[in-house]
């Protein structure tokens, strides 16, 4: 078991008489042992004595990126002054596929299914802190879920996210339109805030979305869109990118009333369907016009009906890309 701050660190010292009583008796052991290993080689049998055995070679992991790894159990242990980390995923090269057919071809979309499943099973890693510019915020969370009932499991944000993510980039690459995913369930956890903002950034992305869903309180019901801030700090900057925004979050907004016939939240941005937040890091360290969608409210019974219907989760992700599409097109 690795070694944390809150375990007692195993005793070091051994009296001085025990040390040297232990010392004498394996001396000759040693010496017996450094003889044998001469005579034979330290190659195995039937190898030429002196003959070195070369280290096993180290074959990369599946993505190449890395060499794999021995099994703890045959490692050093962890130093006991300090805890123990999981390693943070490196960061993906974004891909750009060759550009489709159609009114959106040339144009760069990235959509961000908000969360990931595989949160749920890493909240040590979830939970450690990231720069966003103006502060530090926790890298990623579980996200919010349906009320679990008698007739229906609890319906994760994490799965709806991904499905509604899904849907929309079918529409927008049919229109040809060149689409890339921040996580499809193809990582462990994550990735996190700071991430999430560098791949839009990293691809030059013409429009990025966020798709989540809320999880407020019973009554409050609706979907609303989230803009950036006017935001200035460490690596934030959206200076150049609030009134794009603005423009993508007004389409999808527009957009999405006409197809899912949802109205605006009646409890966030005073029934406009727009909010405006400083608090993001999704948002602050974009460097490209970007947008959250939040979708409805998971917690009220009238909108979780909607929001585990898949037809109506198709009339979303059409309502989102067609705002995606209208604001590309100009």
């Amino acid at each position: 078991m690795p070694y944390d701050e809150e375990q007692s660190p195993t005793p070091r010292r051994l009296a001085r008489s025990n040390l040297m009583v232990a010392v004498i008796a394996l001396a000759p052991l040693t010496m017996a042992g450094w003889l044998i290993w001469q005579a034979v080689g330290s190659a195995g049998p039937g190898a030429p004595p002196g003959s070195v055995v070369p280290p096993p070679s180290r074959s990369a992991t599946a993505t190449g990126s890395a060499p794999a790894t021995s099994s703890p159990a045959a490692g050093p242990k962890p130093s006991a002054s300090a805890p123990v980390s999981s390693p943070t995923p490196a960061p993906p090269t974004p891909t750009l596929p060759p550009p489709g057919k159609g009114p959106l071809s040339g144009k760069v979309v990235v959509i961000d299914p908000g969360h990931n499943p595989g949160n749920f099973d890493h909240s040590r890693e979830i939970n450690k802190s990231v720069n966003i510019g103006t502060n530090h915020k926790e890298c990623d969370t579980t996200g919010t879920s349906t009320n679990r009932t008698s007739t229906r499991p609890a319906y994760t944000e994490a799965e709806f996210t991904l499905d509604v993510s899904h849907r929309i980039v079918k529409v927008l690459r049919d229109q040809g339109a060149t689409v890339l995913l921040t996580q499809d369930n193809d990582r462990p956890w994550g990735p996190c805030i700071d991430e999430r903002a560098r791949i839009g950034n990293a691809v030059k992305a013409d429009a990025v979305v966020s798709v989540h869903a809320d999880g407020s309180g019973v009554g409050n019901r609706g979907f609303h869109v989230i803009l950036p801030a006017q935001v200035k700090g460490g690596a934030a900057d959206t200076a150049g990118i609030v009134g794009p925004s603005r423009e993508l979050g007004e389409r999808i907004a527009g957009r999405f009333v006409l197809a899912t016939g949802s109205r605006p939240s009646n409890y966030v941005g005073g029934g406009t369907g727009l909010d405006v937040r400083k608090d993001l890091g999704g948002l602050n360290l974009s460097k490209v016009p970007k947008v959250f969608v939040e979708c409805g409210n998971m917690r009220d019974p009238q909108d979780a009906a909607l929001l585990t219907n898949a037809a109506w989760r198709q009339k979303a992700a059409q309502g989102i890309a067609d705002g995606i599409s209208t604001y590309l097109l100009g």
